[in-house]
């Protein structure tokens, strides 16, 4: 019996530059081990947004990069809204983190402004933030990944972080914390690609848009002897 989950890739034409499509990669094997259907559809600026999403995925990209998509992102960010108060599942990485809060200032002073739907904001830095990072999440344990960025997101009174960092910036190097979450909504900081090194975290998100459309999610067995490798050798770097 066919069993087919939708992913939605958002721009991965100008949002891709660390590699964010590996994120993508994951979710589509991973739903297969567990003996579902997965589609991608992509979404680039000018596209018509489909009527049918169980997953979005969204990746980082240059201030250029950001700059080429703000306006479609506002365009489509009613419809984000609605989907993410259905309880669809996000993961947007980096630049897409810090569209989905309510602004970017970069450091030349343009604000580019965001759709919301993270209670976040952004400023350009100076120094970039750059490094193997480790962060520990409440309900999966420890995220691993690499950080490189610019902009310092700080969380406002709605928002939640997503992990708390254990070696690493996070968001701003300031406060401990590292990306934020609302509902299903998930913004982090973490490239790598962030999901093949976190498995857990992947069939978390798996898990919620398969419930969402099916009522249930019946997970296979699958061998992540390779990831819990990677992971532990990611950890044991220094930045």
């Amino acid at each position: 019996m066919s069993r087919p989950v939708r992913i939605l890739q958002l721009y991965p034409r100008d949002m891709n530059i660390y590699g964010d499509w590996g994120n993508t990669l994951v979710l589509k094997q991973r739903l297969t081990w567990h003996g579902y259907d997965p589609e991608v559809v992509d979404y680039n600026p000018g596209d018509t947004f489909p009527d049918d999403v169980d997953l979005i995925v969204g990746g980082g990209g240059q201030d250029s990069g950001q700059i080429v998509i703000v306006d479609d992102l506002q365009k489509i960010g009613p419809r984000l809204h609605d989907l993410a108060e259905a309880d669809v599942p996000m993961l947007v990485v980096c630049g897409l983190y810090q569209l989905f809060g309510h602004h970017f200032d970069t450091v030349d002073g343009r604000r580019l402004p965001g759709i919301g739907l993270l209670d976040v904001h952004t400023v350009g830095g100076t120094t970039r933030l750059i490094g193997n990072i480790t962060t520990r999440h409440p309900d999966v344990g420890d995220l691993v990944g690499y950080e490189n960025h610019s902009g310092k997101t700080y969380l406002g009174a709605g928002a939640q972080p997503l992990a708390t960092v254990v070696q690493g910036a996070g968001n701003n190097g300031e406060d401990g914390t590292e990306g934020a979450r609302h509902r299903n909504v998930l913004g982090t900081y973490l490239h790598g690609s962030v999901l093949p090194k976190n498995p857990r975290l992947a069939d978390r998100l798996l898990a919620q848009a398969v419930d969402n459309r099916y009522g249930e999610f019946s997970p296979g067995a699958v061998d992540d002897r390779y990831a819990d490798q990677a992971r532990r050798v990611a950890m044991s770097r220094p930045r």
